[in-house]
């Protein structure tokens, strides 16, 4: 792609369609104010990304496949020995695959895939990783905090894909890592780096090499205040596999979570601790984030929420009090601001309780969100704990979703959230009544089964 001399075009940022002219709202994804304007592009014949794995003896690059004749054989994943990882990919590295890593500048991005890079070079694997940010000097002063690398893994700082493109076929790695797609550039695009052309452009020429050559390819991509990647979100589409890096960088605890995998479930979420050697696998996120959890306080509820196949039990903490201004103020931390709202409203309307004009505070205590409406009768425990001033009973765990009605719903993998309670230790579970029929007795845990909010132990 070269640029056509005195012309320009306009790029919706978020979703990629082009314009001959502004406008204030994107036509295709609605967005408002997301077209920035750009020097216009047209084909460049026999560019070096456009040729790919070589041509058959028609002159043809690939031809038409007969469906029943393809090999199911899956490829083997490659494994990264690092647990949380490897789950949320859905079981390791697919080769030829393309993955897109995002988060917030500081929250380990790069200590997390130079850490992949450590044990992927120890197995055998090569690696080849690719700075536009760093320099040799930075790289390596975070290695030493991680550990010693072996000769597989390979460093080279650039920016130009032309360059890039080049050293890829020369080694010939396994894995490659470009950190990050906000720096790359191509010679045959006349926009500046980071821009939608640049980065779209880039995303495609790696795209190419991945499938192309069979690497696994991994890019780093930076994120907007909203949280999402920037650039053009066709860039979300183009990969296959997109991981989000998340957490408080002021907190100990990472969260990664898969949002896009072409080869896994994008339920499963991986937990992990940062430290000084680096990033630190979570085993059991469950007591690690019940850790320092008050004994005897009015408003502290203990639910269980889960995330792809794993239950994580985590604390809901409420503080309602008399408002001293005419309208009530209301603040939510870690869950959705209108479905407490709604739930306190179920309280007034089906309790009977004068909580209309208290301020009320709800906070997921760890600093993780939870948006699962299982944890709703577990907000609605811990309110009504904190108005009566009445702590919950030491070893009881609450879940459940409640309706407008008051009801309270059946939630998915009851059996699965009930058994991580008892192997942590808690002696009682309310649970809906329609989940209490279909479980099985478990040892060392009372089930308590609930039909509405009434019907709640008394506080």
């Amino acid at each position: 792609m070269v640029k056509e001399k005195g012309k320009s075009i306009f790029f919706c940022q978020e979703c990629g369609y082009e314009s001959v002219k502004w406008m204030g709202q994107c036509p295709a994804c609605k967005a408002w104010n997301s077209f920035v304007e750009e020097p216009a592009l047209r084909g460049r014949k026999g560019s070096a990304a456009a040729k790919g794995t070589g041509k058959n003896d028609t002159g043809i690059k690939s031809a038409p496949v007969v469906l029943n004749e393809i090999s199911m054989e899956e490829k083997l994943r490659i494994r990264t020995r690092i647990g949380e990882l490897d789950r949320v990919l859905g079981g390791g590295i697919v080769p030829g695959s393309l993955t897109l890593v995002g988060g917030d500048p500081g929250i380990g991005k790069s200590t997390l895939l130079l850490q992949m890079c450590r044990n992927l070079s120890a197995d055998g694997q090569s690696v080849l990783y690719i700075s536009g940010e760093e320099s040799l000097q930075q790289i390596k002063m975070r290695a030493q905090r991680i550990g010693a690398f072996t000769d597989a893994l390979r460093l080279y700082c650039e920016t130009n894909l032309t360059d890039i493109e080049t050293v890829i076929g020369q080694e010939r790695p396994g894995i490659v890592i470009v950190d990050s797609i906000q720096t790359m550039f191509s010679e045959d695009v006349g926009a500046a780096p980071g821009s939608v052309s640049q980065v779209r452009e880039s995303t495609a020429v790696l795209l190419r090499l991945a499938k192309g050559l069979g690497v696994s390819v991994f890019i780093v991509g930076h994120v907007t205040k909203e949280g999402t990647v920037a650039g053009p979100r066709v860039l979300e589409h183009m990969v296959d596999t997109v991981l989000y890096f998340e957490g408080d960088r002021h907190a100990s605890y990472r969260i990664l979570r898969g949002v896009k995998n072409r080869f896994g479930s994008t339920n499963e979420i991986g937990v992990f601790e940062m430290r000084q050697e680096g990033l630190a696998e979570v085993k059991n996120p469950s007591e690690f984030m019940l850790s320092g959890r008050p004994r005897n306080a009015s408003g502290s509820v203990v639910t269980c929420s889960v995330e792809g196949t794993r239950p994580i039990l985590t604390e809901i903490q409420a503080l309602v009090c008399q408002s001293n201004f005419g309208i009530p103020r209301r603040q939510t931390a870690g869950t959705d601001f209108n479905r407490v709202n709604l739930l306190m409203a179920v309280l007034e309307k089906r309790l009977g309780m004068q909580i209309g004009g208290c301020d009320a505070y709800v906070n997921i205590a760890g600093g993780i969100r939870i948006v699962e409406p299982a944890i709703d009768l577990g907000i609605v425990t811990a309110i009504i704990s904190s108005f009566r001033n009445r702590p919950v009973p030491e070893g009881v765990v609450v879940f459940g979703e409640v309706g407008l009605s008051g009801e309270v719903r059946a939630v998915s993998m009851a059996e699965t959230r009930v058994r991580e309670a008892a192997k942590l230790g808690f002696s009682a579970c309310i649970l809906p009544k329609v989940c209490l029929e279909s479980l099985p007795q478990i040892s060392g845990i009372r089930l308590m089964g609930v039909g509405s909010v009434g019907d709640l132990p008394p506080l």
